[in-house]
Parts: structure tokens; C-alpha cells; sequence
């Protein structure tokens, strides 16, 4: 099991195609959220929207992106983080009011959404989803200023966590990245029509031009007369998540103004000065250890070779057996190539261990291929702690690093020996940025507290795992 995927946003303004344009945006950036997508589009007429359960290619066809008419719109692809695998949760959410119609996307965690969330009941909110997004609409709507972009203002310094925020209005795009910069959210510009994503690599795809980063803090809005940049929030220390050059990011992607591959080799290039062993070759866990391995094989010297090869054209759901085979679930997505196992010496990079389970069932599988000795190496430091700025993770008590050493994970995980990545070398990877980065997950530091007041007031908002 390793860490889930979390979401991406996308939006554009003044583009005669918005819509398609969002579909192919959140269609580049799928690996962050498999859940469910949705867009929702504007037009003189009025808001136009199409939101499933799902990948993106199933939700969209050429009937429905046609229906969203419109020359603005913002997409979103979703794995949950906080409240349940539904059809109300999923986004863009968008409502009217005394302001008039918006829409809005979110990646991150709201720390403090359920204490909002009970005040805002407490005084007579009714709410449809159990998503902590919700909460933001909800404060809008109840703002007392005069018009759209002061209510925002009112609704975003009022909550707390993470958050990379798009929302829509009839005849503006605004962007908005909390205060410390948990998420990633970028600018660029396609022809005359500006986009915002939570990726480059949306950007490339579409063959737009990037223009920058959405600064920590910052609030941009997006209108006919072109880009103003707000600041509606105290300055503090940025605190951007190291994860997303671990795992999340697609490694052809700049984010946090970083070349994530190029941060991936580094950490595989230090993890073999931190963790040598003397091996034949060395073999990447697919997808997410592929460019740690290659810097781990260009600094030891040693070969690198896919002996495990992932099938791409797994579902979201598969049938499974009537009669159990052992270890199906990871079968299914990875089966090893004999000729490169079978009387090896083997290093396995991935990118992490959370629980030990799926580590041990590839290891088991490495070594049912014939492998003379596994050596399981890890381009992250242990992980300890859950995070509560929008990645979904086990428990504290489920992350096998929190209660067990490294001695006995090599023997839960039956490698012949274990190697993590140190918290210092994986800070020096993003070198003079280090200080800009979140690592509470590895360091158990955490930026923003998650509140404990009030954490049974709600029950139904608190079913935040699915």
C-alpha cells in the first residue's frame, strides 16, 4: 500500500474551447486523483456542468463536452481526503446566491472544517456534501461584504490548512494557494487565454506556455482586463510538501519550481551513498521508484533492469477470484521478468513503505521469481506520521515505521536488508529550498496543528478515510 493519489485542479479563462481545453488539462494530471471528475463551464446563459464517479475519458465524450458551453470553465480530478467517495462530493461544487452563481475546485485539507462546518450548522447552514470544501461556499455565501471578490477574500482567511483553490464566477477566474504553500497550483498562458493548474505538465500537453507559480498567499484574479495578484493573507514560512517530488508528481512536471525528475535522481543518487549494498542489479518498483532507481544505479554503477513490469489497463475495480491466489491484488497490477530475477542479487527502489504489506507481497513475489537476495531500498525516510494537509494516509498506528525499527520491517517485509533515505539527504535533493518544505510525515514537525476541539461534534463529516 503506498500513500493515495490526491487532486488536481484546472481552469482557463477566455478560451472559445474551455471546456475541451479542461477535459485534456485534468486528462494530463489523472495520476492525482481516480476517483471522480467534473468541469463546470461559463456562459452568457449560465453555468454548465458534468461531474461522475470515474476516469476522465469515461466521463467525458464529444456530446458531453459539447453541452458546456462557454468561454471560461475549471475542471477537477478527485481522490478524497476528506469526506466520502460520492456523487455530491464531487467537484467542482457550485452554488447561487445573493452574490450570484460560482464554482469551485480545491486540492489540500481544511484543518478546521468541522469546527466551521458545526458553527455553520449551529446558525442554520444545510449542507449537501460531507466534503470540507463545502465549508467555503457556506462562508461566501454568508459574507457581508458587497461583492464576489471581497466575499472571497472573507471565506479563505477564515479557513485553515491546505488549500489551492479555483473558483468561477460568471466573469472571472480567481486562484487562491494558502498561506504556507502546501499545494502546488501554476500559471500559464495559451494563446490570449490564461490557464492555472496544479501541474506543468497539463500545461504541455495543451501546449500552453508557463508562466509562473500562484505564490504562497497569493490570490490572483483573472478577468477581461487580464491578471491582478491580491494578498489577503499574513506572510509565514512556506511549508511546500516534499511528497510531491517523492511520489505525486508526474516526474516530467516542474512543481514548487523544481524539476521533479531531476529532485527523483537526486534522492536515488543519495540513497546509494546512504545505503550501498552489494548487489547485481537494480530493479524499480513501477512507476514511482523508476527515476530513483536510475540515480541509484548511476551512482553505485550498477545496472538497472525492469524486472517487475506493471500492467497499465487495470480499472478501478478487477473481479477477483472466486479461489484466493495468494498475493492477487499486487498480481494483478506487477508481475516479475525471470531472466532478470532468477539467481540475482536484487535491489528494489520505491518511493516509500507505509504499511509493509504490498513491500512484502513484491518482495515475496521477487524472490518466488528466483532472486538469490532482495535488498529493499526506500527513496523517502521512514514514514511516521499521517498528514493533514490533503494527502490521504493510514493512521499513525497502521504506518509500520511509526512502531517498528528498521530491523524489523526487513524481517516483516522478508528482504535481506533495508534502506531508507535519510531526512537530511532527502532535504539536500531540493537543495537551497529546503527550508520551503513540509516532511511532517517523516519528522512528525507539522506546520499547523490539526485542531482537537470539537472532533465529535459531527459524525458524519468526520468519515474522512474512505
Amino acid at each position: 500500500m503506498s500513500f493515495k493519489d490526491e487532486c488536481a485542479v484546472f481552469g482557463i479563462f477566455g478560451h472559445p474551447d474551455a471546456a475541451r481545453v479542461t477535459y485534456l488539462g485534468l486528462y494530463a494530471m489523472q495520476h492525482r486523483g481516480q476517483e471522480a471528475a467534473g468541469i463546470v463551464s461559463s456562459s452568457p446563459t449560465g453555468f454548465r456542468s458534468r461531474k461522475r464517479r470515474g476516469y476522465v475519458a469515461d466521463i467525458f465524450d464529444e456530446d458531453s463536452l459539447e453541452k458546456l458551453e462557454g468561454t471560461s470553465a475549471i475542471g477537477h480530478a478527485r481522490y478524497s481526503t476528506s469526506g466520502e467517495n460520492n456523487d455530491s462530493n464531487t467537484q467542482p461544487l457550485y452554488i447561487e446566491c445573493k452574490f450570484g452563481e460560482i464554482a469551485v475546485c480545491h486540492n489540500g485539507n481544511l484543518v478546521n472544517a468541522h469546527l466551521l462546518r458545526h458553527e455553520l450548522v449551529e446558525h442554520g447552514s444545510i449542507f449537501r456534501t460531507t466534503s470540507d470544501t463545502e465549508v467555503i461556499l457556506h462562508l461566501y455565501a454568508k459574507s457581508m461584504q458587497r461583492n464576489r471578490e471581497d466575499a472571497i477574500f472573507d471565506a479563505v482567511r477564515t479557513v485553515s490548512g491546505a488549500f489551492s483553490l479555483l473558483f468561477q464566477t460568471p466573469d472571472a477566474l480567481v486562484a487562491v494557494r494558502d498561506p504556507r504553500g502546501f499545494r502546488p497550483l501554476v500559471l500559464g498562458k495559451l494563446g490570449e487565454s490564461y490557464v492555472l493548474c496544479s501541474e506543468t505538465c497539463a500545461l504541455d500537453l495543451i501546449e500552453a506556455e508557463y508562466i509562473r507559480e500562484i505564490e504562497p498567499g497569493e490570490m490572483v484574479v483573472i478577468d477581461k482586463n487580464g491578471v491582478r495578484s491580491l494578498r489577503p493573507f499574513s506572510e509565514v514560512q512556506p511549508s511546500q510538501c516534499i511528497f510531491e517530488h517523492v511520489y505525486f508528481a508526474r516526474p516530467d512536471s516542474y512543481v514548487f519550481g523544481r524539476d521533479v525528475h531531476a529532485t527523483r535522481l537526486a534522492m536515488g543518487r543519495q540513497l546509494a551513498r546512504e545505503s550501498p549494498v552489494d548487489a547485481d542489479v537494480v530493479v524499480p518498483v513501477p512507476d514511482s521508484g523508476v527515476v530513483a532507481a536510475v540515480g541509484y544505479s548511476q551512482e553505485s554503477g550498477l545496472p538497472m533492469e525492469f524486472g517487475l513490469i506493471r500492467n497499465h489497463y487495470v480499472g478501478r475495480t478487477f473481479i477477483e477470484p472466486r479461489q484466493s491466489i495468494r498475493n492477487f491484488g499486487v498480481k494483478v497490477k506487477l508481475n516479475p521478468v525471470r531472466s532478470v530475477i532468477k539467481g540475482r542479487r536484487i535491489i528494489l527502489v520505491d518511493d516509500s513503505i507505509i504499511r509493509g504489506t504490498t513491500s512484502r507481497k513484491i518482495v515475496g513475489m521477487v524472490r518466488n521469481a528466483g532472486a538469490a537476495e532482495v535488498h529493499f531500498r526506500v527513496s523517502s525516510p521512514p514514514t511516521t506520521g499521517p498528514c493533514h494537509y490533503g494527502i490521504d494516509t493510514p493512521k499513525r498506528e497502521e504506518l509500520i515505521a511509526s512502531n517498528h525499527s528498521i530491523e524489523e520491517i526487513k524481517e516483516y517485509i522478508d528482504a535481506d536488508s533495508v534502506g531508507y533515505l535519510s531526512q537530511d539527504g532527502l532535504l539536500g535533493a531540493v537543495e537551497k529550498d529546503r527550508d520551503r518544505y513540509c516532511s511532517a510525515c517523516f519528522s512528525g514537525n507539522y506546520p499547523i496543528e490539526l485542531p482537537t476541539q470539537g472532533r465529535d461534534q459531527l459524525k458524519l463529516f468526520e468519515k474522512v478515510r474512505d
